[in-house]
């Protein structure tokens, strides 16, 4: 099968960063994690990555992949010729094309092995 990789964006497109933790994240009451705010990302004078999550803070150092990856979106084209996003479908009645259009390279990411340390404020002895 032949799969047509286009760029979406002039050049090879946008440049995107993966980020490795150790473990696991867990969201309160079983929310999903999509789209939602997860911490803040900051780097330090050297240009490494420190992740604050809640009331923990994670050290991390930023590693070049040695094979990049392709962020793809899966598109298919209709018998009408207009562009549709894919689905799951079992509906074998419409014959597509099927194209991919690259949206962004990850070449680097940001790896976070250490386990978090609690971030504790300092509390007055005399209240």
């Amino acid at each position: 099968m032949q799969i047509l990789l286009k760029p979406n964006l002039p050049g090879i497109g946008a440049e995107w960063v993966m980020i490795e933790l150790q473990g696991q994240l867990e969201s309160p009451e079983n929310e999903q994690l999509s789209g939602n705010f997860m911490g803040d990302l900051h780097f330090n004078k050297k240009g490494a990555p420190i992740l604050i999550i809640g009331h923990h803070i994670l050290y991390g150092k930023v590693m070049t992949l040695e094979k990049p990856f392709l962020v793809l979106t899966k598109r298919s084209q209709g018998g009408d010729g207009n562009e549709l996003e894919s689905m799951e479908t079992d509906q074998s009645e419409v014959q597509t094309d099927q194209k991919y259009s690259i949206s962004a390279v990850v070449k680097k990411k940001l790896m976070f092995k250490t386990r978090p340390k609690p971030i504790i404020t300092n509390v007055p002895k005399r209240l």
